[in-house]
């Protein structure tokens, strides 16, 4: 099965609101099994990009909806909408053949 992801790029406008959506937002994520690839860190952009790029897996793509879903999500995702600028995919990850 494949596995489900968030992808997010964030322009943080409100350090302070970002800081309390983070500290909410991993009682969603613990308990739909969100376990971060990549938070935040150095980038080199390739076109458009924001200051802070997140990517999160979820056992499924299945998973990875009902978190954003939740009522946790939702009470942490008020601070990042009035703190952030946010571009935020939910998207079901590959698991076919491979190059090569």
């Amino acid at each position: 099965m494949a596995k489900g992801y968030w992808i997010a790029r964030v322009e943080v406008k409100d350090p302070s609101l970002y800081d309390e959506y983070r500290k909410r937002n991993a009682i969603a994520f613990a308990k739909f099994g969100g376990r971060f690839i990549v938070r935040g860190g150095p980038f080199e952009g390739m076109g458009t990009s924001r200051s802070h790029n997140v990517v999160l897996e979820f056992p499924s793509i299945e998973a990875a909806k009902a978190c954003y879903a939740s009522p946790e999500y939702q009470d942490a995702k008020q601070y990042l909408l009035r703190g952030c600028e946010v571009d935020l995919v939910v998207i079901e990850g590959y698991d076919g053949p491979q190059p090569g």
